[in-house]
Order: structure tokens, then C-alpha cells, then sequence
């Protein structure tokens, strides 16, 4: 079977079995999932869940994120590597302030300047966000798409490359998210 066909069998079967999927981490509005993003890297989605009403009660904006780090960091303290992480949400405050006036940009290429923010997320946020087609690949992907024999590299832009040939754009978003959930719930990492 073809890595095309392949691809669209688990689409379909992945519809049927999570015909609902949203990403997990809990937003309001495009900076809200970037924050929560940044925050979930080597932290669990329901960890941060926990975490981000007060921080965003906190700071609502972008340009009040910019002024406190000290404070970022007390919020963010148990969701791992949080000076580093505090860091970078408040330098995310200032880039989106002084540079795109308070407003989450919408592509790939803008996403990527801001700081501790990769193609991962700026995927997330341009597909979630902008219902643009967006490859999200985090661990559960990758496996996934190794699994079946449509990748064979763990690179995460090498995957994203070649499954946004094989993906149909509309439903690439969806896709990932089903396969985080699919990856959690049966395709774990033992096999």
C-alpha cells in the first residue's frame, strides 16, 4: 500500500475513533495558546492547565507579561525549567508589543522569531488559531507516523516536510491532534 493511501486510512480511522479532538491546553484567544505552549514543553498539558488562570489572570496581555519576570517565574514555578521558560514568555511580551502591536502574528516565519518558540507551536497556533494547515509534530506524531511507515526519521521538521505532502491541508490540524490522543491512549511509547 502506498503512503498516500496509508495516510488516508488512518485519517479516517483516527475521525472515527477521536471524531472531537482540540488541542488540550485551555485558551481564549491566540496569545493565550501561545503562552500555554511555550509553558507545556517538558510539562504536561494538564499541568499547565493548572498554572495558567492565575498567569493569565495576572497578566492579560502581552505588555503586562513583558514587566515582571520574578513574578512569571513564582507562577510558573512547577511547570519545569521555569527561569528559563519565565524568560522567554516575558521576552515573547516585549517582541509582541514592540514589534507587532499586542497581536499574535499569524505565520510560521514571524512565530519562530519570538523568543522559545519553535515550529511546533507556531504550527499549533498558525492551525488552532488561524485554521491555516499546520503539521504539529510532537512526540506522539513522530511515533506515530514512524509506525506506519510514512516517515522513517524522528527530525521533527523532516517529519512535518514530508507529511504535509501526504496529509490533505484541510484536515492536517485535526489530524495531529488525533494522533496525540491516539499516541496517549493506545500508540504509546512501549510497544
Amino acid at each position: 500500500m502506498r503512503k498516500k493511501e496509508i495516510t488516508e486510512r488512518a485519517v479516517a480511522g483516527l475521525e472515527k475513533l477521536y471524531p472531537d479532538a482540540v488541542c488540550s491546553l485551555t485558551y481564549t484567544d491566540a496569545y493565550q495558546l501561545l503562552i500555554a505552549t511555550r509553558l507545556s514543553a517538558q510539562c504536561t498539558d494538564k499541568r499547565v492547565n493548572m498554572e495558567t488562570p492565575a498567569l493569565f489572570a495576572e497578566f492579560p496581555t502581552p505588555e503586562t507579561l513583558a514587566a515582571d519576570i520574578k513574578r512569571v517565574e513564582e507562577l510558573i514555578k512547577t511547570c519545569g525549567l521555569y527561569k528559563t521558560k519565565a524568560k522567554d514568555l516575558c521576552g515573547i511580551g516585549k517582541m509582541l508589543t514592540e514589534q507587532y502591536g499586542g497581536k499574535v502574528p499569524d505565520t510560521i516565519e514571524e512565530l519562530t522569531r519570538l523568543p522559545g518558540i519553535g515550529r511546533k507551536t507556531a504550527n499549533l497556533v498558525c492551525g488552532d488559531i488561524f485554521g491555516k494547515p499546520a503539521v504539529v509534530t510532537d512526540t506522539h506524531f513522530i511515533r506515530l507516523c514512524n509506525r506506519l511507515g510514512l516517515v522513517n526519521t524522528t527530525v521533527p521538521l523532516k517529519v512535518e516536510t514530508e507529511m504535509r505532502k501526504l496529509l490533505p491541508p484541510e484536515k492536517s490540524n485535526a489530524f495531529c491532534h488525533r494522533a496525540v490522543l491516539f499516541g496517549r491512549d493506545i500508540c504509546t511509547a512501549r510497544k
